[in-house]
């Protein structure tokens, strides 16, 4: 029979994602950050491509993007309130990493695998700043989306996209608990 990791098995079953407005300083320092990133680099990569690449976003960098936003939702059609909602991600935030996903194609390795490699990055790094103390939320948003946003903020090469925006900050409150998925209804056994 397997041993159990068990303090790590209960932090799985007692996670719990920080509203991104409610994270605050202090912030990781790169030394803090470092360990955050590199447990984030060992999810799954089938092929060892790598297929995904961190964008540090300190608070300078942050307002920079919040400043391109109104032009993003203006040329989309957005109203006031949509783009002001997604602008307040950027200009209420001190620090996020945005994982960005690099398509390495044509490769044997479908992209699929590689944009599910990519997703298992944002979730290690959400994981590893909660399990080290920190406040942590995994966000996207329109402007992430938006191919014009992506080029003039983060100059992206044609082959990448954001992936997610993981938020790290000392958390002002803890939620209250949500509901959870009733795993009996999703889980299909197979025995033969």
């Amino acid at each position: 029979m397997p041993v159990a990791n068990q303090p790590v098995l209960d932090f799985l079953l007692s996670r719990r994602s920080r509203p991104a407005k409610t994270l605050g300083l202090p912030v990781p320092d790169r030394d803090a950050l470092m360990p955050l990133l590199t447990a984030a680099a060992r999810s799954p990569d089938h092929g060892k491509l790598e297929p995904w690449r961190f964008v540090v976003l300190e608070r300078a960098a942050l307002l920079r993007l919040a400043a391109l936003v109104p032009d993003c939702g203006a040329r989309l059609g957005y109203d006031a309130a949509k783009i002001a909602k997604a602008q307040s991600q950027y200009t209420q935030s001190h620090l996020a990493v945005a994982v960005i996903e690099m398509q390495r194609l044509p490769h044997k390795i479908p992209a699929i695998e590689q944009t599910y490699s990519t997703g298992a990055v944002c979730l290690a790094l959400l994981n590893a700043a909660l399990a080290s103390g920190w406040g942590a939320n995994w966000l996207s948003g329109w402007p992430s989306h938006d191919r014009g946003f992506c080029v003039a903020g983060f100059g992206l090469a044609e082959n990448e996209r954001i992936a997610g925006l993981i938020h790290i900050g000392t958390a002002s409150s803890v939620p209250p608990e949500r509901p959870r998925p009733d795993i009996d209804a999703i889980t299909t056994w197979v025995a033969e």
